[in-house]
């Protein structure tokens, strides 16, 4: 199913209106006033439930397909209806979230990037996902267990729920034989749903002076188009929603050559190596419906009441939208639920599974809480792009979270706010766990810049930072503090690193002229007296005001504009004989990290 992977979109800003629930081409019903998005869905799958399966668990679902690594792109095809079913569950609902681990799927590429992975295994491209090796040295099976491993471990992270559903399994135990022979006898009735869309054009040929197609979109416009390879149309003996592997070479390059109702024989041919069978398909299982047909047979069987879909599925002959007819050939209906919108990483353009390098949900946990990167998902509506950070943004991101978390404690957010924060903190009857003493991000990357992760020296800068209520125990600042040091460790570019002078620049202390000299003389005599990371941020602010003859405690309406002047230039002066840059952490914390007897010495004292 490698047509739902999720591609990173532009900025759409945070003004569209919310997406409508798709089959009803209504929005959804607001039951208060300041109700969030994940509460409007929830009012309309709860709605829908009880008029198709009253008294039945409410089922909502996603679909992944471990292809390659599972980005954080797809991360919103799980996010998505995992909040709205913890919503539902909240109001005393039972719900199901199932994710249907698409790892019957054809193995398309050789994904750019994976460690132990070469060209050699393009000989595989054709064959399900399951029966193609895992990466060398994988501990895993086979390439599918290998790729869905990591996601399922994120997903425990978040505190997802969720009961999977592997369609390897399914198909080859037979558990959709009457749907495959249902969908069998009315080929002619599928063929004519799809035929409606073959007529469109091809989206490469462009009018002169027409806007050139974005890449990401023209990926989603080729992939989603019935007349694609996911439509089954072409076998010389008509239109079968059926492909089956090649019981030779086991790969999917095979064409239907005929097929009868009353005894369900059918004969087909591998193109790729010439080998032909026939089989009884009422007990054959060495194969699948193409996915334009899958997708809704699956809704229909398993009785999905909200799935999202994404930018590429909602376009005319897409996959939701042929879905929405064909389902009713199985007796079903078409879920509701959200377009969603691309995810982008801060510094790339777009995320695509099949490119090196894309960040997985893993990744992301490793510099983030589980709340941050929950709270990124709730806040923002589906139709909504939007970026994660795994650059310096991570730090002001970390800032907003812990003002939202500040308003929460002092009762001053707004319900919308409120809301979003519920969700990221945990799911239906519990919390997740969380860091017992939440210090800023940047200031405990800050230390671990300057520490390069030394706990002895760590522990001494955190207890310092407040004297009046020292850290004493590095366990009540992890898993953040964790989180921070990975994030310098591994997104911190190395020439970006803070590198602490070993010995005085005498070159440039000898160079300084008088007013250089006064401000580090009166930096220096209050620096005991300063020494912790509010005192030092008063006292490295101040020392500048004090030169020019103000107060130390003068607010900014009441000093001239050339004393920030003077602060960047002092500041400046202080880096360069500390670390022999122009910039680096937050002075205050620096000092801390430095430690008063080397500051002395590094500054020429």
């Amino acid at each position: 199913m490698a047509a739902r992977d999720v591609r990173a979109h532009p900025d759409h800003g945070e003004k569209d209106e919310p997406t409508v629930a798709q089959s009803t081409g209504a929005e959804p019903q607001a039951n208060t006033e300041n109700a969030d998005w994940v509460s409007r869905y929830a009012d309309d799958v709860i709605a829908e439930s009880e008029r198709r399966a009253p008294g039945k668990p409410v089922v909502v679902a996603s679909g992944l397909s471990p292809s390659g690594p599972i980005h954080l792109g797809n991360l919103r095809e799980v996010m998505t209806p995992h909040l709205v079913a913890d919503e539902v569950r909240r109001r005393g609902y039972e719900v199901r979230h199932l994710i249907s681990w698409d790892d019957f799927d054809r193995y398309r590429k050789v994904p750019a990037g994976v460690p132990g992975v070469d060209e050699s295994w393009a000989e595989h491209i054709g064959k399900p996902l399951t029966s193609v090796p895992a990466p060398a040295g994988s501990e895993y099976p086979n390439w599918a267990e290998h790729f869905k491993a990591a996601m399922v471990q994120a997903l425990a992270d978040l505190g997802v729920e969720f009961d999977g559903i592997s369609q390897t399994e399914q198909y080859q135990a037979g558990t959709y034989r009457e749907q495959i022979l249902h969908a069998m006898k009315h080929r002619a009735d599928i063929d004519a749903i799809l035929d409606q869309y073959r007529t469109k054009k091809d989206p490469k040929k462009q009018q002169k002076n027409q806007k050139p197609v974005d890449e990401a979109e023209l990926e989603a416009a080729e992939g989603s188009g019935a007349a694609s390879e996911d439509d089954g149309s072409g076998g010389a003996g008509g239109y079968y929603p059926y492909k089956p592997f090649c019981g030779q070479c086991g790969k999917d390059l095979t064409t239907v050559t005929s097929y009868d109702d009353e005894t369900t024989e059918l004969s087909y041919t591998c193109t790729l190596d010439g080998f032909t069978e026939t089989v009884l398909l009422s007990e054959f299982n060495r194969g699948k419906l193409v996915w334009k047909v899958d997708w809704p047979m699956r809704w229909a069987y398993e009785g999905v009441i909200f799935e999202p879909s994404g930018v590429d599925h909602s376009s005319p002959g897409s996959s939701f939208q042929v879905g929405g007819q064909i389902v009713g050939i199985f007796g079903g209906k078409q879920p509701i639920g959200p377009m969603y919108a691309f995810v982008g990483i801060s510094g790339m353009a777009k995320m695509s599974s099949s490119k090196g390098g894309v960040p997985t949900p893993g990744d992301a946990l490793e510099i983030m809480e589980p709340q941050l990167l929950r709270w990124l998902y709730a806040r923002r509506r589906p139709n909504q792009s939007f970026k994660i950070a795994f650059d310096q943004e991570i730090q002001r991101l970390y800032d907003e979270w812990d003002k939202l978390n500040a308003k929460v404690a002092d009762g001053t957010v707004l319900p919308a706010d409120a809301a979003a924060h519920s969700r990221a903190i945990g799911v239906a009857g519990r919390e997740l766990p969380r860091t017992p003493r939440p210090l800023p991000y940047r200031t405990l990357a800050s230390v671990a810049d300057v520490t390069a992760g030394d706990e002895e020296q760590t522990q001494r800068i955190l207890s310092e930072l407040d004297p009046e209520n020292p850290v004493t125990d590095l366990d009540t600042v992890r898993p953040r503090l964790d989180k921070a040091e990975a994030w310098i460790t591994k997104y911190v570019p190395a020439e970006s690193r803070t590198i602490v002078r070993t010995e005085p620049d005498t070159e440039a202390l000898a160079a300084l002229d008088e007013q250089a000299r006064e401000s580090i003389r009166l930096l220096l005599e209050g620096l005991d007296s300063h020494w912790s990371l509010d005192g030092l941020t008063h006292h490295v602010y101040g020392v500048p005001k004090v030169q020019a003859g103000f107060p130390a405690d003068a607010t900014a309406k009441e000093l001239p504009a050339e004393i920030k002047v003077a602060q960047r230039s002092f500041f400046a002066l202080l880096y360069h004989l500390l670390v022999g840059r122009d910039t680096g952490p937050r002075l205050p914390t620096l000092l801390l990290a430095v430690g008063a007897d080397r500051v002395r010495k590094l500054l020429g004292a």
